[in-house]
């Protein structure tokens, strides 16, 4: 569907492109061996390159070379085995060396795809038109003084993987698709942890709008956007401010912006600096980075299967919906507990009800106790044994969730508590045949309205056998004798 903005004038299309700031798990910083852990004490992991001291020289650091190629090869990108670093000039108070070493003519990764997920089996292709390596700049803290702003340098030299997509995105959603499965790529090849509440992923969301048919307007940057929620809003937000403008007979300044959320507006930062007003040239401290198809091949086969070939496998080899498989591949973490459940199952099992079970049962008790996965108290193998419990008819799907429910609480397995509890289903046909016969004796009336032609009523005899037999007897093996004697 279409996404179009409504004005009073008319229809206009939005067009959207994101630079997405990903922080590089790595040790140690891109050109200093200072820590890069989070949460620090301010100022605690800078070292003397990172406070741009005099004769301090970058060195650069081989784990975000191979990071960033492992990224490349991730969205089947180009990968430039000839990159060079340039320096990009501007001075804030928070960037030490009045410059930040990037990468603007000769990046390390060129054009590649990312597949977005939009519902019901579609996708979009967006391009990718580089990924480069620069080192992140301080953090200003305006909240610690009533009079000064504070300057923390801890991130000061951290690697960012910048990633920087083509206009191809024409609707909130599909950004927020886009930003959703980039950090989802990122995070199953542990290239970056994708802790956007952390600033370790951010981006600067450029829109502009333009009336169907007519050229692309001039677009205005949204920076250092760290919520998908408060992306797709953004996106809203600036291009009705946008047409508005437009509708009202003015023009649109090229322009970085930024969000407030709590308004609901974005306001101006400072017009759009253009390449040249950074006064890019080759930084004289490095020299150009090259390495051979041994380190690209090694890079590739330390990739796991990707998210989208998962989700491909999981529909053509496991026969699981579209919308299950999206589910469970969504986050590595998922993806990894189905299959090890699927495995503690063994051959055979059915693959759709396990997935039924992890995205309804095991996501809605996780959800609600505020779980990740990684901290769910029933495993993968107690998983398992719950559910061959039902295929094996020793209990109901409906007895199934009231123990699932005791597991998760306790953290004791299905068969203990089936057995401790007494919940195993009767299927015992000289048994169950019993109480079938008492009841037919016991309500004569409605067996003769069942006969004649209220076949329904057979659901009247299931409810009370069950409650009978309190909600012990197997359903299937019940309607097997039932029927037979209602038919008479």
């Amino acid at each position: 569907m279409t996404y179009l903005i409504q004005g009073a004038t008319g229809d206009f299309e939005v067009v959207i492109g994101l630079e997405v700031h990903a922080q590089v798990i790595s040790n140690a910083k891109l050109f200093s061996g200072a820590s890069t852990e989070f949460g620090a004490e301010p100022n605690s992991n800078v070292s003397l390159v990172d406070a741009a001291m005099p004769g301090m020289l970058p060195t650069i650091n081989e784990e975000c070379v191979r990071q960033a190629v492992r990224a490349g090869l991730a969205i089947g990108a180009q990968i430039n085995k000839y990159s060079k670093f340039d320096r990009k000039n501007y001075f804030y108070a928070d960037l030490p060396q009045g410059y930040q070493i990037s990468q603007f003519t000769h990046p390390i990764v060129g054009e590649g795809v990312v597949r977005i997920d939009l519902g019901d089996g579609k996708t979009k292709d967006i391009g990718i038109e580089r990924i480069h390596l620069e080192q992140d700049a301080g953090k200003s803290m305006h909240d610690q003084h009533p009079e000064y702003t504070y300057v923390d340098l801890n991130r000061t030299g951290v690697a960012l993987m910048e990633c920087v997509s083509m206009p191809h995105m024409r609707s909130p959603d599909e950004a927020a698709a886009y930003i959703t499965k980039l950090r989802t790529i990122f995070r199953y090849i542990d290239a970056c942890d994708g802790n956007m509440e952390q600033g370790s992923m951010r981006a600067d969301v450029n829109v502009s709008v333009n009336r169907p048919g007519e050229e692309w307007g001039t677009r205005c940057e949204i920076k250092n956007m760290n919520s998908v929620r408060f992306i797709r809003q953004a996106i809203e937000v600036e291009a009705r401010r946008q047409v508005d403008i437009i509708e009202d007979g003015g023009s649109i300044d090229q322009e970085t912006r930024q969000f407030d959320p709590v308004k609901g507006i974005t306001r101006s930062l400072r017009s759009k600096e253009d390449a040249h007003d950074y006064r890019y040239f080759p930084d004289p401290d490095l020299l150009p980075l090259e390495f051979d198809d041994a380190f690209v091949e090694a890079a590739r086969a330390s990739l796991p299967e990707l998210p989208d070939a998962k989700h491909d496998r999981f529909v053509s080899e496991l026969g699981l919906s579209d919308y299950n498989a999206s589910v469970l591949v969504a986050e590595k973490e998922n993806a990894d507990y189905f299959e090890a459940l699927l495995e503690a199952m063994g051959a055979g099992s059915d693959a759709k009800k396990a997935s039924n079970w992890v995205t309804g049962d095991l996501f809605g008790a996780l959800n609600k106790a505020g779980k990740p996965i990684g901290n769910s108290p029933v495993s993968p193998t107690m998983g398992a044994e719950l559910l061959k419990l039902v295929a094996e008819d020793v209990i109901s799907g409906r007895v199934a969730k009231e123990v699932f429910a005791d597991m998760f609480e306790t953290g004791k397995g299905a068969a203990q508590i089936v057995d401790e509890k007494g919940l195993k289903q009767v299927s015992d046909t000289g048994e169950l045949e019993k109480v079938i016969d008492d009841l037919i004796a016991a309500n004569p009336g409605q067996v003769e309205q069942y006969r004649a032609g209220k076949t329904k009523l057979i659901g009247f005899f299931v409810g009370q056998v069950m409650k009978a037999t309190g909600g012990s007897a197997n359903p299937g093996v019940v309607n097997k004798i039932l029927k037979p004697k209602l038919d008479g």
